[in-house]
């Protein structure tokens, strides 16, 4: 027994006609899918608005009551006072260095005559230039706190310190001048020359508290030294029902 054969064998086997179903197809891979990511806006919400009520307004804050009226400005110190104050300190600088000067002298003086067996007018000339320099750094000291007090106080003591320094400026000039005319060795005609120089020197020493006292005894200056400073008022003390609220 033989299988059938296949009639595309054989060429002389006729065949039906079949339709063309077209080419053939091929199973394709599919493209990946995608999807887009998923987005969400963002929430708002408005804010809440509350219309403004009407009726009466509140009452205001409590406030503290004044302290009664500032206290009056200081008057001004006057330029001539000022003046003074700075002359003062310039003549105490110069009776320093005057004073230490003068001390020198006196230890000099005193150490070469005591060399020579000593003499008791060179002790009294020591001795009267020690007491001078004791008495001139007195009088420095006071016209600095002559000074001072009148730079930072108001008063008549202040004032009347500053003019009493100087006046004892010009009283110690004064006995310079008296005590160096009295001298016997400047009537020599070998030291004559010697005399005018010192008293001139005298001179200039007492020039600069004269024109402090003349300044002190202005008016303006004189004014404000009889007048004392005014004490500050004490404050008001609130009232008792300022401090609550209404």
């Amino acid at each position: 027994m033989t299988a059938p054969g296949s009639p595309w064998s054989d060429p002389a086997t006729e065949t039906e006609p079949v339709a063309y179903a077209g080419p053939p197809t091929y199973a394709t891979a599919s493209a990946p899918g995608w999807t887009a990511p998923g987005y969400t806006a963002p929430g708002y919400t408005a804010p809440g608005y509350t219309a403004p009520g009407y009726g009466w307004a509140p009452p205001p804050a409590p406030y503290w009551p004044a302290y009664g009226p500032p206290a009056p400005a200081r008057p001004r110190r006057p330029g001539q006072v000022v003046a003074a104050a700075v002359l003062a300190f310039v003549q105490a600088a110069v009776v320093a260095l005057s004073s230490a000067y003068l001390l020198l002298l006196a230890s000099t003086l005193g150490l070469v005559s005591s060399e020579f067996g000593g003499s008791s007018e060179a002790e009294s000339l020591v001795t009267e230039a020690v007491v001078l320099t004791v008495v001139q750094l007195l009088s420095a000291i006071a016209l600095v706190v002559g000074g001072i007090m009148v730079l930072n106080r108001r008063s008549r003591a202040s004032w009347l310190t500053l003019l009493v320094s100087f006046a004892a400026q010009l009283a110690l000039s004064l006995y310079w001048v008296v005590r160096l005319s009295t001298l016997d060795g400047f009537t020599d005609d070998d030291v004559l020359g010697s005399a005018p120089v010192l008293l001139l020197g005298v001179l200039f020493f007492a020039a600069v508290p004269a024109v402090g006292l003349g300044l002190l005894l202005t008016g303006t200056a004189r004014r404000w030294g009889a007048a004392a400073e005014p004490a500050a008022e004490p404050a008001a003390e609130p009232a008792a029902g300022a401090s609550r609220s209404r």
